[in-house]
């Protein structure tokens, strides 16, 4: 059995997409009607839609702090600055490339 329009929660409404063809419309209309561009203002405006919906979360009230009190991060946020996560190793523990194998046992065995 085919799903309909109606079935699917995430299928834009007609009242979204004449808004947004309407928001194309004003923006192409507004450059002076540039000739065969009209695809390109739907995507502009199809995006600008996304973008509009798109809004971020309220800031959290913690018991004990005003609506309006500027949000201070944890200090434990803090005690990561300026790692870098990729290198876990200090460079001088390694050694990067060996001129020979001798050398290499040498540093191995930490003769080196």
């Amino acid at each position: 059995m085919a799903a309909t329009r109606d079935e699917n929660p995430l299928d834009p409404s007609e009242a979204h997409l004449r808004r947004i063809q309407e928001r194309a419309d004003r923006m192409w209309e507004a450059d002076g009607r540039p000739a065969g561009q009209e695809a390109e203002y739907l995507e502009r405006a199809r995006e600008l839609d996304a973008l509009a919906t798109l809004r971020p979360a309220p800031p959290e009230v913690r018991p004990g702090q005003e609506p309006g009190a500027p949000l201070v991060e944890e200090a434990s946020l803090q005690e990561n600055l300026g790692e870098f996560p990729a290198l876990f190793t200090d460079q001088g523990e390694t050694m990067p490339t060996p001129e020979s194998r001798e050398i290499a046992r040498e540093f191995r065995d930490g003769e080196r």
